[in-house]
């Protein structure tokens, strides 16, 4: 829940609150200890509300480390909100 929590404050702060947080896992890759977890974001909601055109969802990589403080991040996909979700 720590890292929840921390992934959202540092959306709601920097970038855009969070749609939804699709997973948190624990890294254990390359050695490095700490969390990734995956966020989805609606991308300048008002703008695009103001065009009329359809939402657009960012998918953003969040990386923490054991403290679970928030330590990089980058958007890794951008699809229409309407658009199917791509299944894994």
């Amino acid at each position: 829940m720590k890292v929840m929590d921390e992934v959202n404050q540092f959306f709601n702060e920097h970038i855009a609150p969070p749609h939804k947080i699709i997973s948190v896992r624990e890294r254990e890759e390359d050695d490095k200890e700490g969390y990734r977890a995956l966020v989805e974001v609606i991308e300048e909601k008002e703008y695009m509300k103001k065009y009329a055109n359809d939402q657009m969802v960012g998918l953003y990589e969040v990386f923490l480390n054991k403290e679970s403080e928030v330590t990089g991040f980058s958007r890794i996909s951008l699809r229409y909100r309407s658009d199917l979700e791509e299944q894994s």
